[in-house]
């Protein structure tokens, strides 16, 4: 897991590399103008993209600001809160593991069904059947496992909440190939070495914009308008939850290192409360 603490821009023209450093900020800048000047000399044909390397999401640190910290019981960080760039709050965890699926969009066998006028579930709720039914057929074959399942506004969240493991843990890629996580969201866990859930809803789903200046703010005036977008957000959001929680599998005691990170969950994506998701 890698929030760098410090970021700098360096600029040419319309050309705009970030770098990052967890020591200072001129460590910052000497890896943004390091960054710049491959990235220039890429755009001048001098070299092929490939020997360049990806540069955008989700190949490299991730710059948002860390709202707050999760210690593990050697003071080591277990998970953070972030802001991402749409204004959303992140909970990331080094080995408490969020499984995101997608619902699927409809099939060739759903749209011949109801041409011949047969009755099926919606998406979501065959999605939800058929995450709980594998669900059940993992804990069969480990009972030493505890998933949590939740609603989200585009599919579903599965947790594991009974041991830490992480991303890298051969049993996380079996989990994520047997719930069919989102091939994104892999890729993201596999270079951010953590996971990933949103905690708070996308602003345009509830009627706002995305915030008008991202982290770190440029200046005071930027972040003045941050907080006016930041108090608005809030607002608009009130009505809405980031997931619903359905139903728990397997019996296996939750680990005790991560109460407070799911109390946290639960309580800022108001899993526990009947309302539209977002």
């Amino acid at each position: 897991m890698n929030f760098p603490r410090f970021w700098k821009a360096a600029q040419t023209g319309k050309v705009t590399t970030w770098g990052w450093s967890n020591t200072s900020v001129e460590e910052a800048m000497a890896k943004a103008r390091e960054r710049q000047a491959r990235v220039l000399e890429w755009l001048k044909g001098a070299k092929r993209f490939d020997e360049l390397g990806r540069y955008g999401y989700p190949d490299r640190p991730m710059r948002e600001e860390v709202l707050r910290e999760f210690p593990d019981a050697r003071g080591a960080r277990a998970g953070v809160l972030t802001r991402n760039s749409y204004g959303c709050t992140v909970l990331n965890t080094t080995n408490l593991v969020f499984v995101d699926v997608d619902t699927p969009r409809g099939s060739v066998g759903s749209f011949l069904g109801r041409l011949l006028g047969r009755k099926s579930p919606d998406p979501q709720t065959a999605l939800e059947q058929a995450l709980a039914a594998k669900a059940r057929s993992w804990i069969s074959a480990r009972p030493d496992w505890r998933w949590r399942l939740y609603r989200t506004a585009a599919g579903a969240r599965l947790i594991a909440v009974h041991r830490p493991l992480p991303p890298g843990d051969p049993q996380v890629q079996q989990a994520f190939e047997h719930f069919g996580a989102d091939r994104l969201y892999r890729a993201l866990c596999k270079t951010q070495q953590c996971f990933r859930a949103r905690l708070t809803p996308k602003p345009w789903r509830c009627e706002t914009d995305r915030p008008p200046y991202n982290w770190p703010w440029p200046n005071a005036e930027a972040e003045r308008h941050f907080r006016e977008w930041e108090r608005e957000y809030t607002t608009k959001t009130t009505p809405y939850a980031t997931c619903r929680f359905l139903e728990e599998f397997g019996t296996a005691p939750i680990a005790r290192e991560f109460e407070d990170m799911l109390q946290t969950h639960d309580r800022t994506t108001r899993a526990h409360e009947v309302l539209s998701l977002a």
